[in-house]
């Protein structure tokens, strides 16, 4: 709609995990870094805590992409909150190998899918695939039994080492949880941490996202510095925030014919679509 107008290719605030837009500011990188050296290391369990909307689903995609979809197995479960603890297993199941489920989805008794999780993982692991299992927005789940299942699961080893990685994502919440089960707590060997950005990385993270979009780097900022500060005012340093209110600014700003986003113009689009 807007693209043209302001030199796009295509829309550069859009709240979907697409890789190419992973700005990686300094706990952003440090939190990959973590995250791939628990895997390649066979560390087991790690855990990644952060607020909501800053970059955590994100982070997960371009971590598989590093780490070469090609030569890992994994289970990427986005919507715990809805699985009781059997359908938890059994979407891990799911994602290792899906040829291997039920035929029924009654087949749901815990320890023959644990046999059967046992045996995927082996048989992937002695194909030379690195297994993962990542649980997005685990502090959603509410059953004690789900974290239980999860800690189960990092029992599989062979040779003294992990036959998978498991790495919980979540908002701040998920640390009391996880702390609730003691045993599954002793054996996060890793804990990341995002905390939302400031200024100067709000700044590079929009300007990132216009370039990967394809704004010209020769063209004249669309966000000058006080733009910026109200933009960190109202989105509190959370790219999602700053990805809805860039794009509602980047439409009206498009339809109203300015020049660049002005701080009036940001104030007005707050205010007129109910921004809080």
């Amino acid at each position: 709609m807007y693209e043209q107008y302001w030199q796009l290719k295509e829309k550069p605030f859009q709240n979907t995990p697409d890789p190419r837009y992973l700005y990686l500011s300094g706990q952003h990188e440090d939190a990959l870094m973590k995250l791939s050296y628990a895997v390649t290391q066979n560390m087991g369990c790690g855990m990644l805590v952060g607020v909501f909307g800053c970059g955590k689903t994100l982070l997960a995609n371009a971590l598989l992409n590093d780490l070469g979809r090609e030569r890992v197995r994994f289970a990427f479960i986005t919507s715990p909150a809805s699985l009781e603890a059997p359908e938890l297993l059994r979407a891990v199941v799911r994602g290792l190998s899906p040829q291997a489920l039920p035929d029924k989805k009654s087949d749901l008794l815990a320890d023959p899918l644990l046999e059967k999780l046992n045996t995927i993982l082996v048989d992937n692991a002695r194909d030379g695939k690195e297994n993962i299992v990542i649980i997005d927005e685990t502090h959603t789940i509410e059953d004690p039994r789900s974290f239980e299942q999860l800690r189960q699961i990092l029992n599989f080893q062979s040779e003294n080492k992990f036959l998978l990685t498991l790495l919980l994502f979540g908002q701040p919440e998920l640390k009391e949880k996880v702390e609730n089960n003691k045993p599954l707590d002793q054996r996060v060997a890793m804990r990341c941490f995002l905390s939302p950005l400031g200024e100067d990385d709000v700044d590079k993270y929009i300007r990132h996202r216009l370039k990967v979009a394809g704004r010209p780097e020769s063209a004249e900022p669309i966000f000058d510095k006080e733009a910026l500060k109200a933009i960190v005012k109202y989105s509190a340093g959370i790219p999602r925030r700053v990805n809805t209110l860039c794009d509602l600014v980047l439409m009206t700003g498009f339809a109203q014919k300015a020049q660049k986003a002005e701080p009036e113009l940001i104030s007005s689009v707050i205010k007129d679509f109910n921004l809080s």
